[in-house]
């Protein structure tokens, strides 16, 4: 082949590819400009068999190039979770005659169109598949509830900030359905509900939730700033609450009003779903908050205190996440990528908040609040893990992770700065509280840091700096590198200062904590963390084997099935008692094992008996503890 010959060919080749492939419109920067117009977005939630969100969409344009985008970077979710798989059937038309779109190359949550001369309103029509089956993602339609999260159902123009965006939303609901939200209704008729015109921000980040059965209640009467319980079920029983469970969510919402000294809502809607079908889910909204949990909430209370710190969690996340927020979560739209390296300060002092409140306010005792805190101490104190990578550096796994199930999560580590970030905490607060002769408190850090602007939602961001300087205004000390020593070492063992400073130290014991026994029953497991070094579900399958534990050195793994124990069929309570009789026997335990279609026997050479993790009293300390997780007068 002659060069003159290749360079022609190359030419034509060049050309062809041009007029196939013409060079893709760049997705416009947002500009902190207002939107011209307003968007009119109708959601149908009727589809109950199918699950299936239809939406159809008007939107004010002018002629020209025009990108849609689809919400990537969820704040509560930390990374960018935007279910992008579940949208579907997306068309536009203009004076009814279609508008083609194309997808972004590299930015494909990113939709350009074309808008023809002579438009001025386009219209879109598509669909949110919701997850059939957990393995699709978290249910959010099942054929009694309903949970709206909006950026699933949202396109939004690209080019503006959020804030300047402003969206007409509405939702057709099933036939007599009741819903809590906390959106502005402005009208309904019949099953349709029109809400008030709300910035894009504020229409993102306040979720619905929806149900044949539904009931509220009012946790703040006669004040003038309303905090609701919004309760949707599988059925009208688990709506049923007692007088005393309902006065101890009024005590959470009095309690955090006491420690924070401020609100930063207009009012706030806490939506609960009791419910086998529906996804289960805890995730902060500035005025609201969507907690789902199993149907036994109420009607099971004595069994349920594991996990009730849920709400005053969420609810914390309102003062701490949603108005003051890390500096690396102020961002211009739901497309620009999220800074988390905060994350020990917005989940974990939220994740240390939640349990102190779920006690003060008595929906948790305070022996229940000790035993959860012995149990986060024992978890991560043994995270083998922190060998290589510290908590701070978990603060990436919204993105890196993305809460896709661990093979070891106790080597990889997964978003450990929520739980070891309260240990962290807690070691802060107790020791303020030495240094001041217990005059002063994390309590004094909350009221100052949070309670500012009291009745302003607007975000005030802040930065490491910010939380040091705040910390030294409470008590003098050298914090920052009293928190990046904790926040960047490696170890050995959790930081559990915090514990001994407040009276107690961290023991274990061959008798499971009521919180143990009630974490067991809910996840249908047996928890053999601290002794054989693994977990086992009521099926013998095996879970959570710790690093270099027993288990792990006689070659268990996650997909191992215990079928048999010293010749006993399993059940757990057959590998109880083989554990128990080991500490007088100088025999292995022997397991028989299936992993895939191979069956092998197993030895695990142990003799400490079961060991839990619960809390003692140092003798002649002061019970820091009980002061902490009294309530507040």
């Amino acid at each position: 082949m002659t060069s003159s010959f290749a360079a022609k060919t190359a030419s034509s080749l060049v050309l062809a590819l041009a007029l196939a492939f013409p060079a893709h419109a760049a997705v416009p920067a947002p500009v902190d400009q207002p939107y011209p117009g307003t968007i009119v977005l109708k959601v149908d939630a009727t589809n109950l068999t199918q699950q299936i969100f239809r939406m159809h969409m008007t939107v004010p344009v002018k002629p020209g190039p025009m990108t849609f985008l689809y919400p990537q970077w969820l704040p509560a979710n930390h990374g960018p979770s935007g279910p992008l798989t579940q949208l579907a059937g997306l068309k536009f038309t203009a004076n009814g005659k279609p508008v083609e779109w194309t997808r972004d190359p590299v930015e494909v949550f990113a939709f350009h169109v074309n808008v023809p001369e002579g438009v001025t309103t386009l219209e879109a029509e598509y669909q949110f598949l919701s997850p059939l089956d957990p393995s699709q993602g978290r249910i959010v339609l099942t054929e009694d509830i309903l949970g709206l999260q909006w950026p699933s159902v949202t396109l939004y123009p690209a080019g503006y900030v959020a804030r300047r965006i402003t969206v007409q939303p509405s939702l057709k609901l099933p036939a007599g359905w009741q819903y809590g939200t906390a959106l502005e209704t402005a009208t309904r008729t019949g099953d349709e509900v029109q809400f008030k015109t709300h910035d894009l921000e504020t229409l993102i980040d306040s979720p619905l939730f929806a149900g044949r059965h539904f009931k509220q209640f009012d946790l703040d009467p006669g004040a003038k700033v309303r905090v609701s319980l919004n309760v949707v079920a599988d059925n009208a029983e688990s709506l049923e609450a007692k007088p005393e469970q309902i006065a101890a969510h009024r005590a959470m919402v009095t309690q955090a009003k006491k420690l924070f000294g401020s609100h930063h809502y207009d009012h706030y809607d806490f939506l609960l779903a009791l419910s086998d079908d529906f996804g289960g889910i805890g995730r902060e909204h500035h005025q609201s908050s969507e907690n789902g949990v199993k149907p036994g909430y109420f009607t099971e209370w004595a069994r349920g205190e594991a996990g009730r710190d849920l709400l005053p969690h969420e609810y914390t996340h309102s003062w701490n996440g949603k108005f003051r927020r890390p500096a690396g979560q102020n961002v211009p739209n739901f497309n620009t990528p999220l800074q988390n390296e905060l994350l020990w300060v917005y989940e974990g002092q939220t994740q240390y908040w939640g349990g102190v409140l779920g006690a003060r306010s008595g929906l948790v005792s305070q022996a229940g609040a000790r035993d959860a805190l012995a149990a986060t101490a024992a978890r991560y104190d043994n995270v083998q893990g922190r060998a290589w990578r510290a908590v701070q550096d978990t603060v990436n796994d919204p993105i890196v992770i993305a809460r896709r199930a661990l093979g070891w999560s106790n080597w990889q580590r997964g978003e450990d700065y929520y739980s070891e970030g309260a240990l962290i905490w807690l070691d802060v607060d107790t020791k303020i509280r030495e240094l001041s002769g217990d005059k002063r408190s994390l309590d004094d850090f909350a009221r100052a840091f949070y309670g500012i602007n009291d009745g302003s939602y607007l975000p005030v961001f802040y930065t490491f700096e910010d939380v040091v300087a705040a910390l030294n205004r409470v008590q003098k000390f050298d914090w920052a590198p009293f928190l990046r020593t904790r926040l960047d070492g490696h170890g050995p063992g959790a930081p559990l200062d915090g514990l001994q400073r407040a009276g107690w130290k961290l023991v274990y014991t061959e008798t499971p904590t009521d919180y143990i026994k009630s974490a067991e029953d809910r996840s249908k497991s047996a928890d053999f963390s601290y002794s054989l070094g693994f977990s086992v579900r009521a099926d013998g399958g095996v879970s959570n084997v710790q690093w270099d534990g027993v288990g792990f050195r006689a070659g268990l793994a996650g997909n191992t099935t215990i079928v048999a124990v010293n010749n006993k069929v399993f059940k757990p309570e057959v590998l109880k008692a083989a554990v128990k009789a080991s500490k007088d026997s100088k025999a292995p335990i022997e397991l028989l094992v299936r992993k895939g279609n191979n069956l092998r026997t197993i030895s695990l050479d142990y003799h400490g008996g079961l060991r839990y993790p619960r809390l003692e009293r140092i003798n002649g300390t002061p019970d820091r503890l009980e002061s902490i997780y009294k309530a507040l007068k």
